[in-house]
């Protein structure tokens, strides 16, 4: 397989600096929404790329630093839990990719996004579907954006231990949602995820 299809495509349109664009965390109860933007020198070799679900923890971590360390340029970014109650997830998902696109120290002119639905971005872009399975720059964006919101979700467990944030990441497991029901929302619950769960009575 050619991890770099898409991007020489791109680059033989005569585009000259390609980013790939992925988000992590669209579906959790809690916490933000994150997204990366990455810059690859095109056809680097990184042994063991993938897309992050398809991989180990311990695997991604290591992934995530080699590409921070070899990536002509990448940048992370994020959109709060009240930006996606207020926006809507999708909306949300969008603004924390275009701050990831917008926080690249290079300045890409073609963005390849995951997914099907298109941000609005700065530059010329194309939706590639499962692309951080197709793509090397998406997927090392899908693993960037993945290991800093589980490294958040870390933390976030030192603040709220009784959700045990560590455990479930914020997604609603069936530990999760119990919990929920226990001690209700805390501040970083995304409340309009959570009206089926609690009901009307989640403020």
């Amino acid at each position: 397989m050619d991890w770099y299809a898409y991007e020489r495509a791109a680059q033989q349109k005569g585009y000259a600096c390609i980013c790939g664009v992925d988000e992590a965390g669209r579906g959790p109860l809690a916490a933000p929404v994150f997204a990366a933007a990455v810059v690859l020198p095109l056809g680097l070799e990184i042994p063991g790329l993938n897309d992050s679900k398809k991989l180990s923890e311990k695997k991604r971590a290591q992934l995530y630093d080699e590409i921070r360390k070899k990536a002509i340029s990448c940048s992370i970014a994020y959109a709060t839990e009240q930006e996606i109650d207020e926006l809507n997830i999708l909306q949300a998902t969008f603004l924390a990719m275009q701050r990831a696109v917008e926080g690249l120290e290079a300045e890409p002119d073609y963005v390849l996004v995951d997914g099907n639905r298109m941000p609005a971005l700065p530059c010329l872009a194309e939706t590639v579907v499962k692309g951080d399975g197709l793509s090397a720059s998406i997927a090392a964006a899908s693993i960037l954006a993945k290991v800093s919101r589980d490294r958040l979700m870390v933390e976030l467990d030192r603040l709220y231990p009784e959700y045990q944030f560590a455990k479930h990441k914020g997604y609603g497991t069936a530990l999760h949602r119990e919990l929920l029901k226990k001690y209700g929302p805390c501040p970083v619950h995304r409340r309009s995820f959570l009206k089926k769960i609690l009901g009307d009575s989640d403020e």
